[in-house]
């Protein structure tokens, strides 16, 4: 049975991060058990890394323990050429990289906590072909699929 793949986006894995409860730490512990597959990009680690930096310095060498040990995938971040191609799939122009680059690795769950720009218009969802929700919504829906697997 192939493994859900989970595209974690930088609200999602920070959640996971500096939580020791909730859905996204549930996910990065799934992940690290190899239950499923988790998935970022290289500009979710550049995000993370920066507001790490910022809020929490001291923070920064347990995040990416928690990156590995949560064998996450890093995917590269897509080429600029096809970003613009997606440019009008969200409303905010900084989120388009991280739908794209979802959307590139083939992952199954796009795991936000951005409502705003990704989950309140249902448009974000049925253009790119993904499922997109919360850490709650994916883990809901992993739990779904491990609990009914397709072979």
């Amino acid at each position: 049975m192939p493994k859900s793949n989970i595209f974690l986006d930088s609200s999602a894995l920070l959640a996971g991060i500096i939580s020791a409860q909730g859905a996204a730490r549930a996910l990065l512990l799934l992940g690290e058990d190899e239950k499923i597959l988790l998935t970022i990009s290289e500009q979710v680690i550049v995000e993370i890394e920066r507001n790490l930096a910022r809020k929490v310095p001291k923070a920064l060498l347990f995040a990416r323990e928690m990156i590995v040990r949560a064998n996450v995938r890093i995917e590269r971040d897509p080429p600029a050429a096809e970003v613009r191609k997606h440019h009008d799939w969200i409303s905010h122009a900084a989120d388009v990289p991280i739908l794209v680059a979802a959307m590139r690795a083939r992952v199954d769950f796009l795991c936000t906590l951005n409502n705003r720009h990704f989950i309140e218009d249902p448009e974000v969802s049925m253009k790119s072909g993904l499922h997109i929700g919360t850490p709650g919504d994916a883990l809901a829906w992993v739990r779904e699929q491990l609990a009914n697997p397709v072979e």
